[in-house]
């Protein structure tokens, strides 16, 4: 418990102190409070990526999915590869043109490129709709580090009591993100990615050691899968996927590649970088999370062997197994890292979010001739609402609830790239057809979602189902993402049949190539000289 203590405490004043860290003269703006000032080198944007991406969820739910269902639970590591090739190919385009014309969100840069500001609006709120129930799960991982901690009381407890470490540690959280913003989170990913690092580095030898290798883990894990029950709600589990998971894993897989980047809160993390070759160089060195992510998924097996008391839920995994296996001292470490993997990526949820409502909501619909400063206070004050809103949610709902709603939530976010990602390489698509693709996309993907049940709840158990006309069980967000672009497609060439009016696109090709940064932030994470915003942003 002191060590725990200690490291948040640490975290909370490296955040309030971030505030001052690099401050520009002209702060009360979006882009100083929401992008860090867009002056983040290569080394801060990794472990501000790495401490976005992969959250105290992760940490969490990955070892449990492994524990609980065998190797279908890697499906986290493919998709972590794929998705930096991917990501490779656009999102220096998208910095480019961002920083070329000020757009703080995704939904900026629809409604430049389009014209659009309704296929604007559709972007910003599925963004915002998609994050809050992935800012409750990081709530998830803390909660589950303060099961096994003890703290708060047994299930008796008056729930004021029980939640108090919850709500203390979430009231300082949104304290120093409304005071620091970005540079808060930013701050405090290196030593939460720092502390991830050691443990799993710790872990992976330390505890097959204790257990007697490797080759003992798998075969407990083997025999544990695969006896009738090992997993909640199916007759057996597997140790290696067979036949007739493959559909499911690949499908699962590619999606959750291709949805990943389109969260705000990865977009956020991506424009506050000060040139394009930052970017270009994080998708290099950022598969290095993805060599953690593999071991990390081992320790669900090494749950397995060391026969972890999970009671009767599979996220106090990891945290039981580091309690059991760990001196007293070294447990508080590796809690603390879950605890502030927490935190971080909360913090730059909230953020993203944020600037969505500000911008294409706010600026957009309620008060267009809002000034800078004004901007700033909104989103200061809307990363409050939704922290606590997230809060809220998790306080009085049941997790796998909050749970299902996250693996909606992927579904949903992903309806948004043929609009991102295709307005970066071509104008072609047609604002209303992408609007209707995106539509159609939603709803087929909430419907299908709707009919999967699971073994505590009727509806929304799970983001698998039958693919239809092939038959086989494969991931509903792909999908529905390959309805959302074929519609788009066959009412773009409709509409431009009929000539409906296509909107002003406010770039120029130029745009999405030229890097306006730091022509080459190798070494140093220096603040870049300071430039004026365009007129309107």
């Amino acid at each position: 418990m002191a060590v725990f203590v200690f490291f948040f405490l640490a975290v909370t004043v490296m955040g309030f102190l971030a505030a001052r860290w690099r401050k520009a003269e002209q702060s009360a703006s979006l882009d100083e409070w929401g992008l860090g000032g867009r002056s983040f080198g290569t080394w801060i944007t990794w472990f501000l990526l790495g401490g976005d991406l992969y959250t105290a969820y992760t940490f969490v739910a990955v070892p449990a999915a492994i524990y609980a269902a065998g190797a279908s639970g890697f499906f986290a590591v493919p998709y972590t590869i794929l998705v930096y090739p991917l990501i490779f190919t656009f999102l220096p385009r998208l910095w480019s043109v961002s920083h070329k014309h000020g757009y703080v969100t995704t939904s900026d840069f629809v409604r430049g490129r389009f014209g659009s500001k309704g296929l604007s609006l559709a972007m910003a709120l599925t963004g915002i709709l998609a994050t809050m129930p992935y800012i409750a799960l990081q709530l998830v991982g803390i909660q589950a580090v303060l099961d096994v901690m003890g703290v708060g009381g047994g299930e008796h407890t008056n729930w004021f009591v029980k939640d108090l470490p919850l709500l203390i540690a979430f009231a300082v959280l949104a304290a120093y993100t409304y005071s620091s913003g970005l540079r808060a989170p930013a701050l405090i990913a290196f030593v939460k990615d720092g502390l991830i690092y050691l443990v799993l580095a710790v872990a992976i030898i330390y505890i097959p050691v204790k257990l007697g290798g490797f080759g003992h883990i798998f075969d407990a894990a083997g025999k544990a899968l695969a006896q009738p029950g090992a997993v909640p709600g199916k007759p057996r589990g597997e140790l290696a996927s067979g036949p007739h998971n493959q559909w499911a894993y690949a499908t699962l897989a590619l999606g959750s590649a291709l949805a990943l980047f389109m969260y705000p809160h990865s977009i956020t993390a991506t424009l506050s970088s000060r040139s394009r070759n930052v970017i270009r160089r994080n998708t290099t060195i950022l598969p290095l999370y993805s060599l953690m992510l593999g071991f990390l998924a081992l320790l669900g097996f090494m749950a397995i062997k060391a026969g972890t008391d999970i009671q009767g839920n599979p996220q106090l995994a990891v945290p039981q197994l580091f309690e059991d296996m760990f001196p007293s001292w070294f447990a508080g470490v590796a809690f603390a890292a879950i605890g502030i993997g927490a935190l971080v990526p909360a913090a730059i949820m909230s953020i993203a979010a944020a600037n969505l409502f500000t911008r294409n909501v706010y600026k957009d619909f309620l008060r267009p001739e809002a000034t800078a400063e004004q901007e700033h206070k909104v989103a200061k004050l809307v990363s409050l609402l939704l922290k606590f809103g997230a809060l809220a949610f998790v306080l009085t709902m049941d997790k796998t609830v909050a749970i299902n709603f996250q693996l909606l939530g992927g579904i949903w976010i992903l309806q948004t790239m043929p609009a991102l990602v295709g307005g970066l390489f071509t104008r072609w698509f047609h604002r209303w057809a992408l609007l209707l693709g995106w539509a159609v996309g939603m709803i087929y993907g909430t419907l299908a979602a709707y009919g999967v049940a699971s073994p505590t709840q009727a509806h929304f158990g799970g983001s698998s189902a039958e693919i239809p006309g092939i038959g086989e069980i494969g991931y509903i967000g792909l999908t529905a993402f390959v309805l959302n672009v074929a519609v788009a497609v066959v009412f773009t060439f409709a509409l431009k049949a009929a000539k409906a009016p296509e909107g002003t696109d406010e770039t120029s090709p130029a745009d999405y190539t030229a890097d306006l940064g730091d022509a080459d932030a190798t070494t140093t994470d220096l603040p870049p000289a300071t430039a004026k915003a365009p007129a309107g942003h």
